[in-house]
């Protein structure tokens, strides 16, 4: 009898749903939108209510387009976007608009906390993470101070695929993903950190239940089988965070293969299976989607981001041309940044447009163009980008290199649709670029293959991870590019700490 898994991925700009049999080939596949809300500069915000409308529409759509007797639906899971606060009443309801992974309000809020644990190394001695400003618990204490009714009406508080599987299921819990980047998670224990929860001053009793990626959450309901068309009964698993579960989608459960996302935001990860401290924070360190694992990893805030802030904003005619052409602008901007030699002729671009992450935690970090002239072309802006993005990505890769020397790396995100960024990965972080069959599906994929562990129909991830190809083309590092990306990233490296008295005015 055939089995089938449904991976669901609660992203910022939409929400994926997939349907797979158990030989992870994926059937059919269906992504919707729903729109981001910023009601201030450095604000973010989504109506948890598109999310829930975002997926009933997806899973109507693959089921439509692939249908199967449900009762041979093995399992449903969840990847989603990490860190948003949902905050519930004591009847389940929404009471404010969720607060999303790339708002910056909350560097108060992380100071405070930072020093309420006793300063950076007592913090990381607790959670084996700093506490940056796009984590959840910043956001806790950030509506305690700033929105006190809200806060007092707050029975408990989620992330935003937990909010999506307690509308299916009826029951509210969180994964050890997901709770590692409250900052308020002891990773090493993998349980909430009630001690420093106890010296900010706020109640556990909002803090929810954690649970393992591949653990049964609960079932589809009678309530939820009626609003989705799924058959009630069938299985629920827990699932995780995307920066962590799409990287288990690529296969990333063991030290040595480096996983590199390039999708609104930037992501290095690897597996790890053991513990690993983390000193000074400089990276995350997150639990897995398995017991037995734990994530390393690096988070830039603006990836793909970037690129898709330059088309909109100063690509039009490209657009235009595009148009005309019958051609996608990406392909466009693609095809003419692949006439610029590396270096960009001298144009550098540094893309912290929502603030930065990693390597610099830093809210205030803004968005820079370097070496513009007269004669400063499109074709040339748009190569500075991707370059720009790609460096960022190295300084993270640079970092996690000290723990482990990274054989190759698996790209994955919209980058990875693209030759150029391919091949531009390779010569910048000097190590062979790979991708993988069910990359463009990202974090839906890791969440098909957690819940095919869940339900039984692999023993655990690594045999899942056996149904993953990589593709036949990958890309060695050219060297007769590598002196130019050198010299370039040598002075990117430089924007950041010339410009960072700018920053704090």
């Amino acid at each position: 009898m055939a089995k089938y898994l449904i991976g669901l991925d609660v992203g910022t700009s939409g929400a994926k749903c997939i349907l797979c049999d158990e030989t992870g080939r994926v059937l059919s596949s269906s992504t919707q939108e729903y729109p981001l809300y910023t009601p201030q500069p450095g604000w973010a915000e989504q109506d948890p209510e598109d999310w829930w409308q975002g997926v009933k529409r997806g899973l109507k759509a693959i089921l439509e387009k692939h249908p199967v007797d449900q009762k041979d639906i093995a399992g449903i899971s969840f990847s989603g976007q990490m860190h948003g606060l949902v905050a519930l009443d004591e009847n389940d309801q929404v009471i404010r608009p969720s607060i999303l992974w790339c708002d910056q309000r909350t560097q108060k809020q992380c100071d405070e906390i930072t020093e309420m644990a006793g300063g950076l190394d007592a913090l990381v001695k607790l959670t084996n993470n700093r506490m940056l400003t796009g984590y959840t618990g910043g956001k806790i204490l950030w509506l305690k101070e700033e929105e006190p009714d809200n806060y007092r009406r707050m029975k408990l508080f989620v992330c935003p695929k937990d909010y999506i599987r307690f509308k299916l299921t009826g029951k509210l819990a969180i994964d050890m993903s997901d709770a590692s980047g409250t900052g308020f998670f002891d990773t090493k224990n993998r349980c909430w950190q009630k001690e420093l929860i106890r010296r900010c001053g706020l109640e556990l009793d909002i803090f929810p239940e954690c649970l393992e990626s591949v653990d049964k959450a609960g079932e589809v309901t009678k309530e939820a089988a009626l609003e989705t068309g799924l058959m009630a009964g069938i299985s629920v698993y827990a699932g995780g965070g995307d920066a962590v579960i799409q990287t288990t989608g690529t296969g990333l459960v063991e030290p040595g293969v480096l996983g590199v996302v390039i999708g609104t935001s930037g992501n290095v990860s690897m597996g790890m299976d053991r513990y690993q401290d983390n000193p000074e924070g400089k990276l995350q360190m997150f639990c897995n989607n398995d017991k037995s694992l734990w994530h390393c990893f690096g988070c830039t805030l603006t990836s793909g981001g970037a690129l898709s802030w330059f088309t909109k904003t100063l690509a039009g005619e490209d657009a235009i041309d595009a148009k005309n052409q019958g051609k996608n602008v990406y392909a466009l901007l693609d095809e003419r940044a692949s006439q610029v030699p590396p270096g960009s002729n001298g144009v550098l671009f540094a893309p912290y447009l929502t603030g930065e992450r990693c390597p610099y935690p830093d809210p205030n970090a803004r968005g820079i163009f370097y070496g513009l002239s007269l004669g400063t072309t499109r074709a040339e802006m748009t190569r500075a980008v991707m370059e720009g993005v790609t460096f960022s990505l190295k300084q993270v890769v640079e970092l996690m290199g000290v723990a482990c020397k990274p054989e190759k790396v698996y790209l994955s995100g919209g980058g990875a649709s693209s030759e150029l960024w391919k091949q531009m990965a390779a010569d910048i972080f000097e190590i062979p670029v790979y991708t993988m069959s069910a990359a463009k599906e990202g974090g839906a994929y890791g969440a098909v293959l957690v819940a095919g562990v869940g339900a039984g129909v692999w023993k655990d991830l690594h045999e899942a991870i056996n149904v993953l190809r990589e593709d036949e083309k990958h890309y060695m590092p050219n060297p007769e590019t590598i002196p130019a990306y050198r010299t370039a990233y040598e002075k990117y490296k430089m924007l950041y700490a010339a410009n960072k008295p700018l920053f704090d005015l």
